[in-house]
């Protein structure tokens, strides 16, 4: 039997009715956290597509991989290699101080794609891209600055064979990469801010390379 994806629950109290998730195994959800009545609990259904762990093989579009930079955050490692694995990502490859995917921390904003998606770990990024360009792979970097395009600019077509580099949270992407990348691209930015979360703003721009020809 397919265990249930957890409980949505509401407080009994007339003047609280506090209402929240909790998950299957959790006898918490019992009583309201917050007036700490009884509460009343509703099974939710297993989410369609969500049974096991296999990697599926990724749908048709441009082949593309991740190259992360130094990244130091493990949320962050793990919430890019959550995305990678839903994009479809043909490979992570972790460099410098990222934390490794079997880093217990990893795991919980990876929630399993940590296990599925393909990776491997290299002391030095800027050998790392050298070795990946030798093999044709095209590096691009997610960065600002004057060489900086658009991302939604570019069609699908043009992304066949990218390894996009993702970096450090407070210096950004090595200037060696940089230097190396055949194209610097970024996410347009309205507000008063210069960038997103790195997670955010990678989990973005791979949808886009990898996604963008089914607009």
């Amino acid at each position: 039997m397919t265990q249930p994806a957890g409980w949505i629950c509401e407080c009994t109290n007339q003047g609280c009715l506090f209402r929240f998730p909790a998950a299957w195994e959790d006898d918490r959800r019992l009583i309201c956290p917050v007036c700490s009545a009884l509460t009343a609990c509703r099974l939710l259904a297993p989410k369609e597509g969500e049974e096991g762990d296999i990697r599926r093989e990724p749908g048709a579009g441009p082949v593309v991989a991740l190259l992360l930079d130094n990244i130091r955050s493990t949320y962050n490692v793990g919430s890019l290699l959550r995305s990678a694995e839903g994009a479809g990502i043909a490979h992570v490859h972790l460099c410098g101080i990222c934390p490794r995917p079997d880093h217990p921390k990893v795991a919980k904003t990876g929630l399993g794609a940590e296990e599925i998606v393909p990776w491997s770990y290299h002391p030095n990024a800027r050998i790392a891209a050298e070795r990946l360009i030798g093999k044709g792979w095209r590096l691009w970097s997610l960065e600002t600055g004057e060489r900086a395009e658009p991302i939604f600019r570019i069609t699908s077509q043009e992304t066949q064979r990218v390894i996009l580099a993702v970096g450090n949270e407070v210096t950004g992407v090595d200037p060696a990469l940089l230097e190396m990348s055949e194209r610097i691209v970024c996410l347009p930015m309205d507000g008063a801010k210069r960038s997103l979360n790195v997670a955010s703003a990678g989990a973005v721009a791979i949808y886009w390379l990898r996604h963008s020809q089914e607009l």
